[in-house]
C-alpha cells in the first residue's frame, strides 16, 4: 500500500539523533499537519526539511535531508 505523504516533505519538529533513534516528522496533509514518527541512517537536527521515502503501516516514516535542487536567490 502507497501512502499519500511519501515524496513529500516535512519539517522535524523533534531531532533524530542518529541511527536506530526516532524523532517526529510533520507532513502537511489534507489541508493539515499530520504527525508522524520519524527515522532516518543519520542524525538530523529539529527544524529541519526532510523528505519522505517510506511509510510503514505503524506511521513510521522513513525520511533523510532534504536538498533543494537550486540554491536560494540573493536577495
Amino acid at each position: 500500500m502507497h501512502d499519500e505523504v511519501v515524496g513529500s516533505t516535512g519539517k522535524l519538529s523533534s531531532p533524530i539523533r542518529g541511527p536506530g533513534t526516532l524523532g517526529e516528522v510533520l507532513v502537511a496533509v489534507r489541508g493539515g499537519n499530520e504527525g508522524y514518527i520519524a527515522r532516518a541512517a543519520e542524525a538530523i537536527p529539529a527544524g529541519s526539511t526532510v523528505l519522505v521515502i517510506a511509510v510503514d503501516s505503524g506511521r513510521i516514516a522513513d525520511v533523510v535531508p532534504w536538498i533543494p535542487l537550486a540554491p536560494d536567490p540573493a536577495p
